[in-house]
């Protein structure tokens, strides 16, 4: 083998979201795109905000003297004051653009994270189902994540999440709104969180990290508002990217965000510059950047979202399914009626309905839909997952 046994090992633990992905790509074409119905993958198919097309002739437009020069590895100045202004608003903190960082979107972000605090062998916690590649992110920068089970609501479970933290534990990595649940935490289980993670860090005589991974902050439902981390817990970093809020995924720009008050902010700044640029982002995009400077506030119409969620639950509510409705994301997570969530989901696929199997997220006998698809999608697969329904009861 000429790769590296650690990237073979990847190789065969790979997403089954990318699987699942490919798979429909190959029943498209051998059935018609509009014969199969592919929630594998959550692609936003809500066209960016009209700011957005504005925002990017304006920014593409300007060729001022030095304008593709280098930049500081955190980015644009006056795009981390722009960033920054609207993090305080939405963590009630007073958040500094020196407190922000630009990255290659959240994925780009969490891995600077993890670079720039993990040694060898440190344990990130992580609460499951989980984004299945939290995994790699860890293993790249020498960690280990250690998954513990949420409740029966996907809620947190503060007495796993306790008994899971030892002397080698250096972050707990939480995702909320969750991928794939579409949960919510909540304010008094953020604050116990935080007080957990306080009391832990005193007893140890070490700084436990809480990291929130936010890309889905601003998709959320029935009047639903996200708490803020950095109230929480002082010693917290967030990062999130724009690409489900403004539909742009494949653009690659998000940002970390310091807690002002963590102990050790300049230390963690500064580590996260230099991780930014050895481990080859350099910078998140300059374009983007420039773009985002200009449209805090703009995002997608999240109601469309909530629209499709509705359709999609009443019809496998009907078909006898069993879910949580999700109060934010664009993912629903219902149970499988039988303990092999992989055989459930080949069925599926077997009516050209194409999901995910929770056990790529940590919770076996579950599976994702990504209802982030045309509407006729939707109630176009209903038949087929009401078929596969009745042939496991």
């Amino acid at each position: 083998m000429t790769i590296s046994k650690n990237v073979e090992s990847i190789l065969t633990r790979s997403s089954f979201i990318r699987k699942m992905f490919e798979e429909g790509a190959r029943l498209k074409a051998e059935h018609g795109a509009d014969k199969v119905y592919d929630f594998s993958l959550g692609n936003p198919n809500l066209d960016p905000p009209e700011e957005f097309n504005k925002a990017l002739v304006q920014a593409a437009g300007l060729s001022d003297k030095g304008y593709h020069g280098y930049m500081p590895n955190a980015g644009y100045p006056f795009v981390r004051e722009a960033v920054a202004k609207t993090i305080s608003k939405e963590q009630n903190e007073d958040v500094k653009s020196g407190d922000v960082i630009m990255t290659c979107g959240a994925a780009g972000g969490l891995n600077v994270i993890l670079k720039t605090i993990l040694d060898p062998g440190d344990e990130v916690v992580v609460p499951a189902p989980y984004f299945v590649e939290y995994g790699f992110y860890a293993e790249n920068h020498g960690g280990i994540l250690k998954t513990v089970q949420t409740k029966a609501d996907f809620s947190l479970d503060l007495e796993a999440i306790s008994s899971a933290i030892t002397q080698k534990t250096k972050a707990v990595l939480i995702n909320s709104p969750n991928n794939p649940t579409g949960q919510v935490y909540s304010m008094e289980h953020l604050t116990e969180l935080g007080n957990l993670l306080k009391s832990k860090s005193e007893e140890m005589g070490k700084t436990i990290y809480l990291v929130s991974d936010e890309p889905y902050r601003k998709i959320v439902f029935d009047g639903i508002t996200v708490p803020s981390i950095f109230n929480c817990c002082t010693e917290s970093i967030i990062t999130s990217s724009y690409s489900k809020d403004l539909s742009i995924p494949g653009e690659r720009i998000g940002f970390i965000a310091v807690n002002p008050g963590a102990a050790f902010k300049e230390d963690l700044l500064n580590g996260m510059m230099l991780a930014n640029r050895i481990l080859g982002f350099v910078n998140a995009p300059a374009l983007m950047q420039r773009v985002v400077g200009l449209l805090q506030g703009a995002r997608v119409d999240a109601s469309e979202y909530e629209r499709k969620r509705n359709i999609l639950c009443e019809g496998l509510e009907k078909a006898g399914y069993d879910f949580i409705k999700p109060p934010g994301t664009f993912y629903l997570f219902p149970k499988t009626p039988v303990d092999d969530d992989v055989a459930f989901v080949d069925a599926l696929r077997d009516e050209l309905v194409l999901a995910v199997p929770g056990s790529g997220f940590g919770a076996p006998g579950y599976f994702r839909i990504a209802f982030c698809v045309a509407d006729e999608t939707i109630t176009n697969a209903l038949p087929g997952f009401r078929k596969v329904m009745e042939n496991f009861l």
